[in-house]
């Protein structure tokens, strides 16, 4: 693979005008697809679960109870202080509002209040009931504008008209500004890991290339296919995230190569070579972790998955194909400028400074500073720069993630302790970790359903937010309507069933419907498990009635979609963890090196969720990223963390572990091949880290509780496993193990492919390929990738 990114990467550059228009053409059939077959306006935020209890029994109700079978909507009435909805102005408003209401578009039937009974005990509150007989998704866009329209002609003498229900609920994500908030910070950061703007600036146009062709092309396939804007927000957050850490990685080879001297085609070809190999690598273990979410089979998360799936695999093409490209319009504009600090700092990681082993390294006028061996190297006046042990005495030229190395490493075990006792305690809070889809009970508090659930759970009880719908089929039954009213009784002695409304009979296909009103609210344990006692209830209501019982609803919905997650989750882990045993082992070489890295990936996870629950279910902190209420976690955030964090976990370990590998294969030094790997890879690998810390961080704004959610697990997530696990669990475990850390049964290692993820026999032929005098110096010191010179004139597009 590496020899084939190089020619790629030699073919982008030479042909990159071609390579700039065939991704211009390409964003712009993506535009053209999306205005054509699909858009936004239909996306499709609807859960469902094929083939599931309450599925089935919605499926049958579009046919037997059409006015039920779709989505619904509260109005709820609020009196003024002193007065009462049944008051003859008050009642007259509520029905003329109701009227509206009836004519509005879409709208299957309006259930008043004075029928129904809803009306609160102190008089003060009376809720109408909406029924729409489509589901929430295919609502037309001016739908619910509409309905509010009609309603708010009651907000007169004081009353109060508030909107909301399960039709408001899972609206569209609104991301406003989240991604040009992420692109700021990621440029900022960008600017000084390059200390150049132009440099800067090449991994976010690229980034932003694959973005749109990823985004647009999704937005083309809503016309066939249901996909969520949660959906279209994760592609987004994760596509931009990973767009520009690709292109960092490889941009910052390309520029340590042009600091060398080597020419701008040679430096570009070798940079998708090596690193490009690398993020290949990242990319497809995040594409097939993200894929992987369809085997759930749930349609809302099998839609998340493929779209960042999508985005990542378009970022990785748009890596190795649109950058080098967009590097020969840069030519030689992006190598150092001579004396800058950023030179400095190159030519230092190079090997090439105060700290050369094995080479003679020459001041600025000329005189001899270091020389010596790798076992005793000290300096002209006599000062020990490096020791036979591989540690820098002069630390110079060790840079801050090398000087982080080298503290964590000094007592590795004492380490170790400290970042399992401190992971296992922002973990613990996952131990009572409650899982749910969000309602509108996580809305913004200043939203209309917000303030209608809250509203409706005070005056009228927390269940009347989240009735049960209970299908029956009395067809069976000698006695149909006997039979349904008989079932209705046997549900409202239940315990946690507050009333149960009257059966509503369909003659023709022998089933009735019955509305169960629970004493908890939607996302509360006794409502799971008052389903859950309905459904293992049926045999005996079966045998008493004659009649089977299904039980349907948003609230069941939300209960199977729950439960199928969480059947999910075990298998699905360990099959990301098997996944990553077995790729670390192919590309390391290693048994302590794999096992080590699945430890750190579930510490990290563990950790990351305790934090989730910490914020959003117990409320620490929750105020500084707009948490204005507690509420469980999303259902699916555990297993989306588990997908995305896999495969941003492997990209670091590559990118960190692959240096450390490569120098210890070549001293023979555990410990100053891990301080080796720091000095290489650290400062990319920690900005790389902040970057997509910052994307993920700043979709905090949204107004979505789950996008939110998502956002806050994976920007904690990356920023813990980046820094907590990458940066110090890692390097203590390759400290402390030594030699074993690279230790591998020969009988193994024979059977064993050899992937050169990093392309090191790419680097090694392109430096045995240069006469002595173009290469850089070679020094014990340096890692095999030291840049070389190259004599290849850089052919013109």
């Amino acid at each position: 693979m590496p020899a084939f990114l190089h020619r790629l990467g030699r073919l982008a550059f030479r042909r990159r005008r071609r390579m700039l228009a065939l991704w211009l053409a390409l964003v712009a059939a993506a535009v053209v697809c999306m205005t054509a077959f699909g858009g936004t306006g239909m996306l499709d935020n609807t859960f469902s679960i094929p083939g599931s209890e309450s599925q089935r029994a919605l499926d049958r109700m579009k046919t037997d109870f059409p006015t039920f079978s779709g989505t619904s909507a509260q109005i709820v009435f609020t009196a003024a202080d002193g007065q009462k909805v049944t008051d003859p102005a008050d009642s007259a408003r509520i029905r003329a509002a109701l009227d509206a209401a009836g004519s509005s578009p879409q709208v299957a039937k309006v259930v008043s209040p004075f029928d129904a009974h809803t009306i609160s005990a102190d008089g003060t509150t009376a809720v109408a009931q909406v029924r729409y007989e489509v589901p929430q998704s295919a609502l037309e866009p001016n739908a619910l504008d509409a309905l509010k329209s009609a309603a708010a002609g009651a907000n007169q003498q004081g009353m109060r008209v508030d909107v909301g229900g399960s039709a408001f609920g899972n609206a569209p994500s609104e991301s406003h500004s989240s991604d040009i908030i992420g692109i700021g910070v990621a440029l900022v950061i960008l600017t000084l890991t390059f200390g150049s703007l132009l440099t800067a600036g090449i991994p976010v146009v690229t980034a932003l290339f694959g973005v749109a062709t990823a985004i647009f092309g999704a937005l083309s396939l809503t016309g066939t296919v249901s996909i969520s804007s949660t959906a279209q927000s994760l592609a987004l957050m994760i596509g931009l995230a990973v767009g520009i850490d690709y292109a960092l990685f490889i941009v910052s080879r390309h520029r340590f190569h042009l600091a060398h001297g080597m020419e701008p085609e040679e430096s570009a070809a070798l940079a998708v070579g090596t690193a490009g190999s690398a993020v290949v690598f990242a990319g497809l273990t995040v594409v097939i972790a993200m894929t992987g979410l369809t085997v759930v089979g749930i349609p809302y998360l099998t839609a998340m998955g493929l779209a960042a799936a999508g985005a990542v695999l378009i970022a990785v093409l748009v890596a190795t194909t649109l950058l080098p490209a967009i590097l020969g319009f840069a030519g030689t504009r992006l190598t150092p400028r001579p004396g800058s600090r950023a030179m400095r700092r190159e030519r230092a990681v190079g090997g090439v400074g105060e700290n050369a082993i094995g080479a003679n390294v020459v001041s600025g006028s000329g005189e001899n500073v270091v020389s010596g061996t790798a076992d005793n190297v000290v300096s002209r006046t006599g000062e020990r720069v490096l020791s036979h042990t591989g540690e820098h005495v002069v630390g110079s030229a060790a840079n801050a993630a090398e000087r982080w190395l080298r503290l964590v490493t000094r007592r590795p075990l004492l380490t170790l302790v400290a970042v399992v006792a401190s992971l296992g305690a922002l973990a613990w809070p996952a131990h009572d970790m409650r899982l749910a889809l969000p309602d509108n009970g996580t809305a913004p508090s200043s939203s209309s359903q917000r303030i209608a659930f809250d509203r409706v759970g005070e005056k009228l009880g927390p269940g009347f937010n989240g009735p049960l719908l209970v299908l029956a089929d009395t067809g069976h039954s000698s006695d149909p309507t006997t039979a349904a009213q008989r079932v209705a009784a046997a549900i409202g002695a239940l315990p946690d069933v507050v009333t149960v409304g009257k059966p509503v009979a369909n003659p023709a296909t022998h089933t009735a419907l019955i509305q169960v009103i629970p004493d908890s609210a939607p996302s509360d344990p006794a409502t799971k498990n008052l389903v859950n006692t309905i459904r293992d209830d049926r045999a005996a209501i079966l045998r008493d009635t004659g009649a089977t019982v299904q039980v349907t609803g948003s609230t069941a919905v939300s209960v199977d979609v729950a439960a199928k997650l969480n059947s999910a989750l075990i298998p699905f882990a360990a099959v990301v963890i098997g996944l990553s045993l077995l790729l670390l082992l192919l590309v390391f070489r290693s048994l302590v090196v794999p096992l080590k890295a699945a430890a750190g990936f579930l510490l990290s996870i563990a950790a990351t969720l305790g934090a989730a629950v910490g914020v959003f279910q117990l409320g620490h902190l929750g105020n500084l990223i707009g948490v204005d209420t507690t509420g469980p976690v999303s259902s699916f955030l555990p297993i989306i963390l588990l997908a995305v964090l896999f495969g941003l976990a492997m990209d670091y370990e590559v990118f960190l572990v692959s240096r450390t590998r490569e120098s210890y294969l070549r001293t023979g030094n555990p410990l100053g091949a891990v301080h080796s790997g720091a000095r290489h890879s650290g400062r990319v690998v920690t900005a790389a880290a902040l970057i997509m810390t910052s994307v993920f961080a700043a979709f905090l704004t949204s107004d979505s509780t789950m996008l939110k959610q998502i956002a806050f697990a994976l920007a904690a997530g990356v920023l813990l496993d980046a820094f907590v696990i990458r940066m110090t669990f890692v390097p203590a475990v390759l400290a402390l193990t030594r030699h074993a850390a690279w230790w591998l049964p020969k009988w193994l290692e024979r059977h064993l492919p050899d992937l050169d993820i990093e392309g090191a026999r790419l680097d090694h032929a392109y430096a045995a390929a240069l006469p002595e005098s173009a290469a850089v110096p070679r020094t014990g010191a340096d890692d095999a990738e030291g840049a070389r010179a190259s004599a290849t004139p850089s052919t013109a597009d």
